[in-house]
């Protein structure tokens, strides 16, 4: 901050020698009186912006050290849980494939069966036949 050389105060006790055709007192005087009035001013504003200038500052380094431990947390969290889980599921198929594997094979076999059989009536299906009947009517 800059070197402040007078306050109000010092503005306010300041006194002058009176010479012959000097300023008017009285009109030096309320011109320094709305000097200090405005000192006063500025200095209330510059402490209003320095304190707002501290809460942000230390906004910003809570934001910035929230931000450092979350992004550990994440680069830390993702690895276990992926290898977790994949771990999970590969026991979970495992343990399907010996509890029911012979039960869904038998199943998976029948809707094979099944399916080739609808497939089949409908592409063996006669289309010149179809086309005559239309044809006719």
């Amino acid at each position: 901050m800059a070197n402040i050389i007078y306050s109000p105060k010092d503005i306010l006790q300041q006194e002058f020698k009176t010479k012959m055709r000097g300023y008017d007192p009285v009109e030096v005087d309320e011109f320094l009186d709305q000097i200090i009035k405005d000192y006063e001013s500025y200095n209330k504003e510059i402490l209003t912006l320095q304190e707002e200038n501290d809460r942000l500052n230390a906004k910003i380094a809570q934001l910035n050290k929230s931000q450092a431990i979350s992004s550990r947390v994440q680069n830390e969290t993702p690895k276990s849980q992926t290898v977790t889980n994949f771990d999970i599921l590969k026991r979970l198929s495992n343990l399907e494939k010996e509890v029911f594997g012979k039960k869904l094979d038998k199943d998976v076999n029948v809707e094979t069966r099944a399916s080739k059989s609808v497939n089949q009536n409908y592409s063996n299906h006669d289309d010149s036949d179809d086309l005559e009947k239309t044809r006719q009517f």
